[in-house]
């Protein structure tokens, strides 16, 4: 099914795997993490258990290194049965300031499909995560002077999405997101009656992927590179 653009007059863009490597670093993060615990459990226990503690904190704590890093800290103290020395904690915490430290690798094309569409359409970045995580990682990433605005969601559903482009009072009919995950960056601006458009990353954490179920009869594009939107956008 062709999807028509010709309205469209703002484009958000999700941040994390989307314009720069995100995901990659929790994962290398997380086999530090089995590592460290390998005395007291097996690796898909551990990953298991880990997986869970993230999801049961992200009321408390929201998404990004931080609250990736504190469920770290209480998942190993579980699984030690609070046995766990200070050696490892500090170790878990040199992890998250790693990641933290991390350096911005931009996806290939990034700048210039910003440029370009900048030229004729009015950018946004909707992400979520850490503030200041995330405003670090914009700085570094040399891409803020093509936005004309910056919002760092507590989470992305329907209502954020919403509010959000009251605030910028924006037509949902006008307004396209790209991002890298179906369920965050996708079906919930179907649902507001906006569109979207699918650019996967190679590596997906396991609370952002969905069904068949809950893509059926949603109507998107998916597109392998940044880079294709320039065929697709005139």
């Amino acid at each position: 099914m062709e999807i028509d653009y010709s309205a469209i007059k703002v484009i958000g863009f999700d941040a994390d795997d989307t314009l720069w490597v995100n995901e990659t670093y929790f994962r290398q993060a997380e086999e530090e993490f089995v590592k460290l615990l390998a005395g007291f459990e097996t690796p898909n226990k551990i990953d298991q258990e880990l997986f869970k503690k993230e999801i049961g904190n992200l009321p408390l704590y929201g998404y990004g290194v931080k609250a990736f890093t504190l469920s770290m800290i209480e998942c190993a103290l579980e699984l030690s049965n609070y046995t766990m020395s200070n050696t490892v904690v500090e170790r878990i915490l040199n992890i998250g300031k790693d990641m933290l430290n991390a350096p911005v690798e931009l996806l290939e094309g990034v700048e210039v499909v910003l440029k370009h569409l900048s030229k004729n359409y009015r950018l946004i970045l909707a992400t979520k995560g850490d503030l200041l995580d995330q405003e670090r990682k914009l700085e570094k990433s040399g891409l803020t002077s093509y936005f004309h605005h910056i919002e760092v969601l507590s989470d992305k559903k329907e209502a954020n999405y919403s509010k959000l482009l009251q605030h910028l009072q924006i037509e949902p009919s006008q307004f396209l997101m790209v991002g890298n995950s179906l369920k965050s960056d996708v079906l919930p601006l179907i649902d507001i009656n906006a569109k979207a458009i699918h650019v996967p990353f190679h590596t997906t954490w396991a609370h952002e992927q969905v069904t068949a179920q809950d893509t059926k009869g949603k109507t998107y594009k998916t597109i392998a590179a940044l880079d294709e939107l320039l065929e697709l956008l005139p």
